[in-house]
């Protein structure tokens, strides 16, 4: 079995400044920054057969490049039991866009919709030990993150494999936008 995720990497220069600001809080699971990327759809585990099915999907979609964003820090949970600390992503209409056709090509191949409402974040954290005592204060020092904007130019099939040191991710297909 494939555990697969599409996404879209970030450049050198982006995972370096968010790299910066991913430290400063004890308590938390940080994120390699080789991993750092931006989410499209979450697919999971699936056979061979089924992940060519979705390579020739995707390799369908065209939708034509642009500009991403990352701004600000925020977290996915309650305020008394955060789960994730992330850098936002400006939900811009071209991301948006190729979210949704890479959705159609994912239904396509056979894939059910997927249910979650769209964050386009980055993960730096994983919470798993409660609420970390000075995590109000990063917050609030980081809330005004702004980075250069970079183009996307692709996206990707990641195959994902879990280890105890974390998730390693590799890029199993890229497919370049217009």
């Amino acid at each position: 079995m494939l555990r697969l995720f599409v996404g879209i990497d970030l450049p050198p220069e982006t995972k370096l400044a968010l790299s910066v600001a991913a430290q400063g809080l004890p308590g938390v699971k940080w994120v390699e920054p080789g991993n750092y990327h931006v989410t499209l759809r979450f697919i999971g585990e699936v056979d061979e057969g089924v992940a060519a099915d979705i390579d020739e999907a995707l390799a369908e979609v065209r939708a034509r490049r642009f500009a991403l964003s990352i701004a600000g820090v925020n977290l996915f949970g309650s305020e008394d039991k955060p789960r994730v600390l992330y850098a936002g992503v400006d939900r811009s209409a071209p991301l948006v866009e190729l979210r949704d056709k890479v959705g159609q090509a994912l239904n396509r191949a056979g894939l059910p919709p997927e249910g979650r409402h769209f964050t386009p974040h980055v993960t730096l954290a994983n919470i798993r030990d409660g609420r970390p005592v000075h995590l109000g204060r990063y917050l609030e020092g980081n809330n005004l993150l702004r980075l250069p904007p970079f183009p996307v130019e692709r996206f990707q099939l990641v195959q994902s494999y879990l280890t105890k040191a974390g998730s390693l991710y590799e890029a199993a297909a890229e497919y370049p936008l217009v």
